[in-house]
């Protein structure tokens, strides 16, 4: 699918930003190795997401969907999975299948995952490494990438896991894992990610702790075997997606938008750290609580902004939000450094290289040494290019804000992945004064 986005005046109003995509994944597993019922509110629907939930039926969970957003999810309990009688496919969600991965592990029978053509590129070593430690098989293609078997055990093995990346997948994986062996396992971070997984499981009743690691970094302890109690989510507004609108109006002055509802989880919030640097003007109001995390509504007024060096120390707490970062990065004044960029080669494309083509093909000066990527931004890029997403769901939303702060309009081939974790991007951006619409399969005549 093509979409272009057009050039458009400062966006005022107000929106809701889809349910988080990391909680959701979450919130319906948990449920799942909870034992009873659980009900979910505000559920991101979007295909990830969905397809989180398609396998959990297929390994014997009963769901329901109440209505939009509501779910209720019958927990069998940690260890209560039944073997899939089909392959379980996770489409484009990265997040989905490393946590099941992670689950299964503690399950006494193969299952067979695969995804899309994306999800099929994407590294599985990083989990699959400490899940053979524990005692599961897991076989798959060359680089441990998808489709792969995993070969659960009901004796999985605690270990302590020194991790090279601080990745919020790679930690709940293990921690998953950690609930169906018995003791404690342990996963060591350089940095501390986000920490959903954590949060949600003391909510359910495991003993998780944190605290600094000897030799450096953050270490994440979970007791397992434990029985965990069924749950009332609350799933707060995505702070990723919401930076999409974010950037949009920060970047346009006379712009004036309220997001609402959105999570300010300590760990996720880094985005709005950077550009509040940048000089734009955030403003948190109506903050509250919604299951266990901290909300609320951001004001979001349009200013000029400045160029800012990022530190690779933030990048766990923003890893999502880079693309629409770098899109900030073109209208401010002035040369920005992001720094340590290196985990962004791996995501659902390699998004530094990709960001940066895209962003010279619309007239940004950039370039990238080692891990780090260099903007020089200024006056309204010159757009008017197309750019192929590479069916990666935030570079294609990237550009489609980049095409509207842009002189001319940019063109995004590959946008139909937007669903994964936006669906309804281009009538909640239009509803604030973007224009954004789906090109006709033959393109503009």
């Amino acid at each position: 699918m093509e979409m272009q986005a057009l050039p458009h005046g400062p966006l005022e109003g107000e929106a809701r930003p889809p349910g988080d995509k990391s909680i959701s994944h979450r919130a319906l597993m948990l449920a799942a190795l909870a034992v009873g019922e659980n009900r979910i509110e505000g559920l991101l629907e979007g295909e990830d997401v969905l397809a989180t939930a398609g396998a959990l039926r297929a390994l014997g969970v009963p769901l329901e969907r109440r209505g939009p957003g509501a779910w209720t999810v019958h927990g069998v309990g940690v260890g209560g999975l039944a073997e899939p009688d089909t392959v379980l496919d996770l489409g484009n969600a990265g997040t989905g299948v490393r946590l099941l991965m992670g689950i299964l592990a503690g399950h006494p029978f193969t299952s067979f995952l695969s995804g899309d053509a994306s999800l099929r590129r994407r590294p599985m070593a990083r989990v699959a490494e400490p899940l053979r430690a524990m005692g599961a098989a897991v076989l798959a293609r060359s680089g441990d990438r998808l489709p792969a078997a995993i070969t659960g055990t009901s004796r999985l093995l605690p270990i302590t896991w020194r991790s090279k990346v601080a990745s919020a997948q790679v930690k709940s994986a293990i921690l998953l894992a950690g609930l169906h062996a018995p003791g404690e396992t342990t996963v060591i971070e350089p940095l501390a990610s986000r920490d959903h997984t954590e949060r949600m499981l003391a909510g359910m009743g495991a003993v998780v702790r944190t605290a600094p690691a000897e030799g450096g970094g953050v270490a994440v302890t979970v007791v397992g075997q434990v029985e965990l109690l069924p749950q009332s989510f609350t799933v707060p507004a995505d702070p990723s997606s919401a930076a999409f609108p974010a950037v949009a109006a920060a970047a346009r002055p006379g712009s004036r938008i309220r997001l609402l509802g959105v999570g300010l989880n300590p760990s996720r919030t880094g985005a709005y750290t950077t550009l509040s640097e940048m000089g734009a003007r955030i403003e948190i109001l109506e903050r509250g609580l919604a299951g266990g995390e901290e909300v609320g509504t951001l004001l979001i007024e349009g200013a000029e902004l400045a160029a800012v060096d990022v530190p690779a120390e933030r990048a766990p707490s923003m890893i999502d939000e880079y693309p629409v970062l770098f899109v900030a990065a073109a209208l401010a004044r002035g040369r920005s450094r992001f720094r340590g960029l290196g985990e962004l080669r791996v995501k659902e494309s390699d998004r530094l290289a990709v960001m940066a083509e895209g962003l010279a093909a619309s007239g940004v000066r950039c370039w990238i040494e080692g891990d780090d990527l260099w903007v020089e931004g200024g006056d309204r890029p010159a757009g008017g290019a197309r750019i192929d997403a590479r069916l990666d769901h935030r570079i294609a939303m990237s550009f489609l804000v980049l095409g509207g702060l842009a002189k001319q309009g940019v063109r995004v081939a590959g946008a139909e992945t937007i669903a994964t974790s936006f669906p309804g991007f281009a009538d909640l951006m239009n509803g604030l004064g973007a224009r954004i619409g789906t090109l006709p399969e033959e393109g503009l005549g």
